[in-house]
């Protein structure tokens, strides 16, 4: 099953986060560049003082402990000025009251 999501992020080319079980750390915002057999190549960037690492790792795939991807984001500064609440809906897409 990892293998196949791996692939699909690899064909979106989402950014995932990667949780590397035998080094006790987490790869940032990587990009799965290639899937072969049970190793995986990830592509990466890494700030460290005031300068910029690219990184390309290949790992194994039991090596993995976790994969997680960001689903969406917003600005917290966009969210109070321009979100609509409740009273901004619609009447027709509004919930009934249950009482």
């Amino acid at each position: 099953m990892l293998h196949r999501k791996l692939q699909r992020f690899c064909h979106e080319k989402r950014p995932v986060w990667v949780f590397v079980k035998d080094q006790q750390r987490w790869i940032e915002q990587a990009l799965v560049i290639e899937l072969e057999g049970d190793m995986v190549t990830l592509r990466y960037d890494d700030e460290d003082d005031d300068e910029l690492h690219s990184w390309e790792e290949s790992l194994r795939l039991d090596s993995i402990g976790a994969v997680s991807t960001r689903l969406a984001f917003f600005s917290r500064t966009a969210l109070a000025e321009d979100l609509e609440v409740a009273e901004d809906c619609p009447e027709s897409e509004q919930l009934r009251s249950q009482s």
